[in-house]
């Protein structure tokens, strides 16, 4: 965490209450548990947000991106917490979101795509072990037609942890030509971890394009097998195949400063599973 301190410096601290964003102009700003913060981005404004919870305890975000507007959303909890994000779209915007959690973490996260054109892009990732439990749920709405959303969600369970991911995907009766897809892809490391997942439709209009998917498995025995041919012991091949499976989330994410940091935090964390 003090890495992702330390390569924020140059950025905005806020503690909480209201962050606005005025029209056209362009803000990088961090807050470090924050219990309420309300987030508005003025037409054609562009935020870049981090937001880091190392402390139990409960958390409400709320972002309105207006009409033009983009946000670029990073959220890590590293420890217990309850989080609730609500995102509000208007016509063109964009919202990226980038999750990771790291324990027992609670995170409800709500998009409403308001207005045309709005595209929403959201990469989530969990990694618990022991007796750890991590609950992620999100609910996109599709409400007007013409937009966008795509959700690559990857959990990671070891010990006796166990991950949850529920995923619904709201398209209204009148948001016809939506464009919305769905992945959730899991990991279990022992026996007695466990990954539920519930990914779901909900559509009420016929010109659309929508998928979801969802499986559930264990490590590749034959690819451990091939690095353990090559010299690599057991334990550094599963490391690495972990990290491969993880790695592809962290990539996907925008702030390309944070990714090394984020990648050493789960390798600090895949040692104890």
């Amino acid at each position: 965490m003090d890495a992702i301190l330390q390569l924020l410096t140059d950025s905005r601290m806020v503690d909480g209450g209201l962050l606005r964003v005025e029209e056209n102009r362009t803000e990088t700003c961090y807050a470090v548990n924050p219990q309420q913060l309300q987030v508005e981005i003025a037409v054609g404004g562009f935020l870049r947000l981090v937001v880091l919870h190392d402390c139990c305890d409960a958390s409400d975000l709320s972002v309105h991106i207006g009409s033009g507007a983009s946000c670029e959303l990073v959220v890590l909890s590293r420890v217990a917490t309850f989080a609730d994000v609500r995102v509000l779209q208007e016509a063109d915007s964009v919202c990226r979101v980038t999750s990771l959690q790291l324990d027992s973490s609670n995170t409800s996260y709500c998009f409403d795509l308001n207005g045309g054109n709005a595209r929403n892009n959201f990469d989530g990732l969990f990694v618990v072990a022991n007796d750890e439990h991590s609950v992620l749920k999100l609910r996109t709405n599709h409400n007007v037609a013409d937009c966008n959303s795509a959700t690559y969600v990857k959990g990671v369970a070891g010990g006796c942890a166990v991950g949850e991911f529920g995923g619904m995907v709201y398209v209204a009766p009148d948001a016809q030509r939506t464009d919305a897809q769905q992945q959730n892809r899991n990991m279990l490391l022992s026996d007695k971890a466990r990954i539920d997942t519930k990914p779901q439709l909900e559509i009420y209009a016929d010109d659309v394009k929508c998928s979801h998917g969802a499986t559930v498995g264990q490590m590749d025995d034959e690819a451990i097998l091939y690095m353990r041919q090559r010299g690599l012991s057991e334990s550094l091949a599963r490391r690495l195949q972990i990290e491969g499976f993880v790695a592809e989330v962290i990539d996907r994410c925008n702030f390309e400063e944070l990714r090394q940091p984020l990648i050493d935090l789960i390798a600090t964390k895949m040692e104890s599973i």
